[in-house]
């Protein structure tokens, strides 16, 4: 794996040796995301997942324990989960929906490896309109032309005919606003990926209603949005985004690296 010096933030995408760094690598961004989903108060009693695919075993993925806050979580507290939803590696057990949701979008979408679902304040509150966001900021042009809407509600997903209906949805989009309920990303590089796209998602979620509760928001051209898109919203641009964030957590929050 390529040696990142700890003061500073990578300037390239990392390549392994084994599955075993690989391994490693992804559930350290997974627990450093759920450190700062906590952070940024997304963490809503018992929801709230995100998940990695395994390098090795591509039909598992290493998720949160069920019941255990984001702001606890350490690398050795993250759990193994196959595609019977049976827990693998790990003592805890695995939050229903998470399984009943993350299995059906990892299995839709192999390309992707990572998804991330909350229930965050704004991005909950923007569900409830069951509209796509509009290009009113450079930010929101991430999402241009690249998330869709889950427009039905029928409780918590616990299904799996329903986890389907809404990788459907998702579609080979980053990210999907689920009706009445809050958002969800996916990353095709990485766990940073997937965690960047669902933190800007809920802040333009935000920047939107407070346009909305002011005025009548100025939409960025088409043209220019979808320029913008190109610009702000590949794959390598969610994930160098994550990186400042990342040494800031780690720096502060250390023992969540504890294997």
């Amino acid at each position: 794996m390529v040696d990142v010096p700890s003061d500073r933030v990578p300037v390239a995408f990392p390549t392994f040796d084994n599955v075993q760094d690989e391994r490693r690598h992804r559930k350290q961004r997974l627990a450093a995301a759920f450190r700062l989903f906590g952070h940024f108060g997304f963490d809503e009693g018992i929801a709230g997942h995100i998940t990695a695919r395994d390098p090795e075993l591509l039909d598992h993925f290493w998720v949160n324990p069920f019941g255990m806050n984001f702001k606890m979580i350490r690398v050795r507290d993250l759990i193994l989960v196959n595609d019977q939803g049976e827990v693998v590696d790990g003592t805890w057990p695995v939050n229903s929906a998470a399984f009943a949701i993350h299995s059906q979008v990892h299995a839709a979408r192999p390309d992707v490896v990572a998804a991330a679902h909350a229930h965050s304040v704004h991005g909950k509150s923007w569900s409830s309109l069951r509209r796509l966001l509009d290009p009113i900021t450079q930010d929101a042009c991430a999402f241009y032309g690249d998330h869709s809407l889950f427009d039905d509600y029928t409780g918590v997903v616990l299904d799996l005919e329903e986890g389907k209906r809404l990788a459907h949805a998702l579609g080979g989009n980053k990210a999907v606003i689920l009706s009445n309920h809050g958002l969800l990303t996916v990353g095709q590089t990485s766990v940073d990926e997937a965690a960047w796209w669902f933190i800007t998602m809920e802040r333009t979620c935000q920047a939107q209603l407070l346009a909305e509760a002011a005025g009548t928001p100025v939409l960025i051209d088409p043209d220019q949005a979808r320029k913008t898109a190109g610009q702000v919203g590949p794959s390598m641009a969610g994930w160098r985004a994550f990186q400042p964030l990342y040494e800031w957590i780690v720096s502060v929050q250390p023992d969540l690296l504890d294997e």
